[in-house]
């Protein structure tokens, strides 16, 4: 399955606050970006004219991607709290 086809099967329950915090001084020391290049929901992005990866936890995905490529320890990443976030089709 392409991951974009997961998008058109799931859905969400947002609570008001984000799951994952992205840590800005931390994430200005990388030079790669590894999170916008690699998380699957596309939560992350990097903007040249503004000097600093964007992020939206609001489609997240839950898989975890971004922690594990995050060499700076810019994230505080956790599931969030019950019966919120992403929603898999049975």
């Amino acid at each position: 399955m392409i991951i974009d086809a997961i998008f058109d099967l799931v859905s969400y329950r947002l609570h008001d606050q984000a799951h994952i915090v992205l840590d800005q001084s931390r994430c200005l020391q990388c030079d790669h970006h590894a999170c916008a290049h690699s998380c699957p929901a596309r939560c992350y992005e990097w903007s040249a004219e503004r000097g600093r990866v964007e992020f939206a936890y609001e489609g997240c995905v839950e898989c975890g991607t971004c922690l594990a490529v995050c060499d700076r320890g810019a994230l505080d990443w956790h599931y969030p709290v019950g019966g919120f976030g992403v929603r898999f089709p049975r």
